[in-house]
């Protein structure tokens, strides 16, 4: 006994054998730079955008656009020389949007411009306002305050380059009308989140509480909303808001996948995408066109290399990501028992701004590899970033299921201007910064397919960063 307790005592005193460290080959390095030179005098991801937007053109969710859009995907992942192109299916409450109005009343008469967001009850509502300066102040008023009146939540959000104003404003939106409801409010108004100088009111998803009755919510233009605060500096205002729109049974939609299956280990997957979806007030083109083109042309020029690389590249067109992340929840959900086999994951959601930026969410005995990826990305503008970014909208299910995740940080200083709103359209989409973006992606997916050693991927283990 006394020997056997030494032998424990000595292993537990020795040192931890070192976990393996993960590298890139120097052939791979050599070819990724090749690649990357490719990518730039290429013009596929251009084309996919504009075929996308023109052809299909907006893409609500449950809608017959977006049918057309899944049968465009798989046609473009075949075309485009994908080795595997597969679907699997996606369903969710449809919501539909079909007529909006309002008006201020009385002495001051005159139209507002407003839309409706998604989820939102129809109805009409004729109402006095009560105008909030934030969602603290909305919260803090008194239960039953707002009966039979219109809340006004009149928030002004910031333009930064990363979206974080878009962060700091998102209750207004997602939670607002439902507690204005609970606080007896008829009706619900909003500063549109967003940044543009145009008369264009953004739009996008909110829900409602469990027992909160659903009520008319609508965003404003920046304009309209500037118009209303200075309306109420001479008294109180009564407006007239009008929504056709609501919810409309259930509807099963479609993840698009597009593999270029890999020469070692084709079960390993580095995936990549974007969300075929979009909302209904321009064609989509920053919000997801491009991350939809930016991806399937990364994959494809991956997949026209001399020698495929060692694991597979995954593109995936996301089902409704709009209305909460269900293609990506119900993509995680279905490959649970092979987030390790993610080797790593990223996703353009953010745009056609050039990329400035690049981290991973490797552990220590990968970030060599993280690092050997970011001086490969560095002819193209881009930062090593360690410690910032996190994963795109759709692979936060796969990464809170333990998958590694990689950030391409696109500059978006002006996607608010354009974000769920009728300017979201082709003329505002660069075809040089997609080029970049497109070089980015082939050359990050390309390198981490080759990596020698992992990423960190392990199922449960959640990859998500701290909120």
């Amino acid at each position: 006994m006394r020997f056997a307790s030494l032998l424990l005592a000595l292993a537990l005193a020795a040192p931890a054998v070192a976990q393996q460290q993960t590298r890139i080959p120097d052939d791979a390095l050599a070819n990724a730079a090749q690649l990357r030179e490719q990518a730039l005098a290429d013009d596929t991801g251009w084309k996919l955008i504009e075929s996308l937007t023109t052809e299909i053109g907006p893409r609500l969710a449950g809608s017959e656009a977006d049918a057309r859009a899944v049968a465009w995907a798989e046609k473009k992942f075949a075309e485009l020389g994908f080795d595997r192109v597969w679907t699997e299916p996606v369903t969710f409450p449809a919501w539909q949007r079909r007529s909006e109005h309002a008006q201020v009343l009385g002495a001051n008469a005159q139209p507002l411009l407003v839309t409706a967001l998604g989820g939102s009850a129809g109805g009409e509502v004729e109402a006095e306002i009560v105008r909030f300066a934030d969602f603290a102040a909305l919260e803090a008023a008194p239960e039953g305050s707002l009966a039979g009146k219109i809340a006004f939540l009149d928030y002004r959000m910031a333009r930064t380059r990363d979206g974080s104003g878009y962060g700091d404003a998102g209750p207004i939106r997602g939670r607002g009308p439902s507690v204005a409801s609970s606080k007896g409010a008829a009706g619900y108004l909003m500063r549109s989140i967003g940044t543009s100088p145009h008369r264009v009111a953004n739009t996008g998803m909110t829900r409602f509480a469990d027992g909160v009755e659903p009520i008319p919510a609508a965003a404003l233009s920046l304009v309209d909303a500037d118009q209303l605060g200075r309306l109420l500096e001479h008294g109180p205002v009564r407006v007239r808001l009008a929504l056709d729109c609501g919810w409309d049974g259930e509807y099963t939609s479609q993840n698009v996948i597009g593999e270029i299956t890999g020469r070692e280990s084709p079960e390993q997957v580095v995936a990549i995408g974007g969300h075929l979806d979009s909302w209904d007030l321009g064609t989509g083109a920053v919000d997801d066109a491009s991350g939809i083109g930016i991806t399937m042309a990364a994959g494809h020029l991956i997949g026209r290399l001399p020698r495929k690389p060692k694991r597979s590249i995954r593109v995936i067109a996301f089902a409704n990501e709009e209305q909460g992340l269900i293609g990506a929840r119900q993509y995680a959900e279905r490959h649970a028992d092979e987030i390790a086999e993610h080797v790593i994951a990223a996703e353009s959601d953010f745009g056609a701004g050039r990329i400035y930026g690049f981290n991973t969410s490797a552990p220590d005995h990968a970030k060599a590899a993280t690092r050997q990826i970011a001086e490969a990305l560095a002819p193209l503008g881009i930062e090593y970033m360690p410690g910032e970014g996190g994963p795109g909208p759709d692979f936060i299910p796969v990464s809170q299921a333990g998958g590694a995740w990689a950030w391409l940080a696109q500059d978006g200083t002006e996607y608010f201007d354009l974000h769920h709103n009728a300017d979201d359209t082709l003329d505002k989409v660069d075809p040089e910064a997609v080029a970049q973006n497109v070089a980015a992606y082939a050359v990050f997916a390309y390198l981490a397919a080759e990596a020698e050693g992992d990423f960190g991927s392990a199922a449960g283990a959640s990859q998500a960063p701290a909120e």
